[in-house]
């Protein structure tokens, strides 16, 4: 797929000394390098993307809650790479692989279509100036690649923050032929501080939830 409008921008983030170190020591044992080769469960487990994970709390929660799921997460900032890692180390968890790069490119060349039992997508970079709307990664072409690589059932769940942005990711996931409405996320999903404080401020939260046309995937 070509697309040469990023959704993100590297900032230049402090990397603290502890996140320094576990891209060093750390990446080399849960991290995979992105290649064109596709990445699977060794145990055949479920097997769920997790795309912009962020600071790695979200990530590490659900991973020590679902230790029967398998997880990948896609982030592109070193800090929040070494965040995850950190996490991912000190909880001692089994089932959860990073991949430093963009999730684009992940899904396009590292994911077989058909194998995903979920998508997570929380909040997203809104992009709320209308002059970046075109940044925004939600687009006509990541749901159809988003939708390819999922299961039958398969389940793709999105959160935001942000109205207008979950509008509009409503909208693309809609018109998307190959999801529909789902009903239930295929795992929970836990508050993170980032939306605590957007609760407290008053931004309300949108959960986004479709599946891939097909059968039910297995209960949560």
């Amino acid at each position: 797929m070509n697309r040469p409008i990023r959704s993100y921008v590297l900032r230049q983030g402090r990397t603290t000394p502890a996140q320094a170190r576990a891209l060093e020591t750390l990446y080399p044992k849960y991290g995979i390098a992105f290649s064109h080769q596709h990445i699977s469960s060794p145990r055949g487990a479920p097997l769920i993307l997790e795309i912009g994970s962020g600071m790695g709390e979200t990530t590490a929660e659900i991973a020590k809650a679902h230790p029967e799921v398998d997880f990948v997460a896609v982030e592109v900032h070193g800090p929040g790479v070494g965040s995850l890692l950190n996490r991912v180390a000190a909880a001692e968890l089994t089932n959860v692989k990073v991949v430093r790069h963009d999730a684009l490119d992940v899904l396009e060349h590292m994911i077989a279509d058909g194998t995903l039992a979920a998508i997570h997508l929380f909040f997203p970079d809104p992009w709320p100036k209308k002059r970046h709307h075109k940044r925004r990664l939600v687009q006509p072409a990541f749901a159809a690649l988003a939708a390819r690589k999922l299961k039958d059932g398969g389940i793709l769940h999105a959160a935001t923050d942000w109205p207008d942005y979950a509008e509009h990711m409503d909208a693309v996931f809609s018109q998307e032929p190959l999801l529909e409405p789902a009903a239930q996320a295929f795992t929970s999903r836990p508050v993170t501080k980032f939306e605590s404080r957007g609760q407290r401020l008053g931004h309300p939260i949108r959960e986004l939830l479709f599946r891939r046309a097909g059968k039910a995937p297995a209960a949560r």
